[in-house]
């Protein structure tokens, strides 16, 4: 039974994170490698994949959020990267619609969600748009930054920006290695307070860039031995207050120079396996 939520609205990626969403590895993706589509890099250990998801949620929950658990189990196995078929806006939830094919089915599961929570649904990206939450993120709370990548198209994106409204930021993802190593916009930029970003500048769009400039945000550079272990991909769960993946200590010694507090987790099977971090294993529900 899913209970409703007090209020919503998660227009940052570093206000304090006050209710989220996570979904626990089930058998769908213990299963994921046995189809090339996934992307998966090997077999996976559903029962490390378990214990490192509930070591994750323990950690999340001990700094502050109230965690829900989504209980739907479908084929997909990215259903466990929660952040990607759904926005959370202060009007409400957008179910978004994938580019990867066996992720079609997810929004209208995390909707089924949203609703009975009590949160209204303020739109829909519909075919032929696609956009995948990974390539969305708030720079500000009335600015929305949107990539087009192989998984979120110009359609998809044009549509997400009309149904936020204010102010919207497109940028082109380089194409990098192709579906086998696909990127998402949060693959190479993670939000860590207002004026601080952890990003990987060889992939950084340059509007972005310039966007971060103009800002004044200070950057966090991962090196390029830390990108494929998750480096980039960081959960702030208030400003300046980290979780990384394990495994990555350039990055996190440079978080700690610049003052932020960071929670490392063992992320081998429910991340770097399955390409997602601890940002892809959530779904803001409320931040503020």
């Amino acid at each position: 039974m899913v209970s409703q939520v007090s209020a919503y609205g998660a227009q940052s990626m570093t206000a304090p994170l006050r209710d989220v969403l996570v979904k626990r590895p089930g058998a769908a993706f213990g299963a994921a490698f046995d189809d090339p589509a996934h992307g998966f890099l090997g077999p996976v250990d559903l029962a490390v994949a378990q214990r490192e998801h509930d070591a994750f949620v323990e950690l999340l929950a001990s700094l502050g959020p109230t965690v829900h658990q989504l209980e739907d189990e479908t084929d997909s196995p990215d259903l466990v990267y929660a952040f990607d078929p759904l926005l959370v806006t202060n009007r409400g939830a957008i179910p978004l619609l994938p580019g990867k094919p066996n992720r079609r089915s997810e929004p209208a599961v995390l909707e089924r969600w949203t609703q009975a929570a009590g949160i209204p649904t303020a739109g829909r990206v519909e075919a032929p748009g696609t956009v995948e939450g990974g390539d969305t993120f708030w720079l500000r709370p009335d600015l929305l930054c949107v990539g087009r990548t192989l998984r979120t198209n110009d359609a998809g994106a044009r549509q997400l920006a009309a149904i936020v409204g204010g102010d919207v930021l497109i940028v082109d993802v380089p194409y990098w290695r192709g579906p086998a190593e696909l990127i998402h916009l949060l693959s190479v930029i993670s939000p860590v307070a207002d004026d601080l970003a952890v990003v990987y500048l060889p992939l950084l769009p340059v509007g972005l860039w310039e966007r971060l400039r103009d800002l004044g945000i200070r950057l966090v550079e991962v090196p390029d031995e830390e990108f494929s272990t998750l480096g980039c991909n960081v959960l702030a769960v208030r400003p300046g207050v980290a979780i990384v993946a394990q495994g990555n200590p350039r990055t996190r010694a440079a978080l700690e120079r610049e003052g932020c507090e960071v929670h490392p987790y063992a992320a081998d099977e429910i991340g770097i396996n399955g390409s997602g971090g601890p940002t892809c294993l959530t779904r803001p529900i409320l931040r503020g």
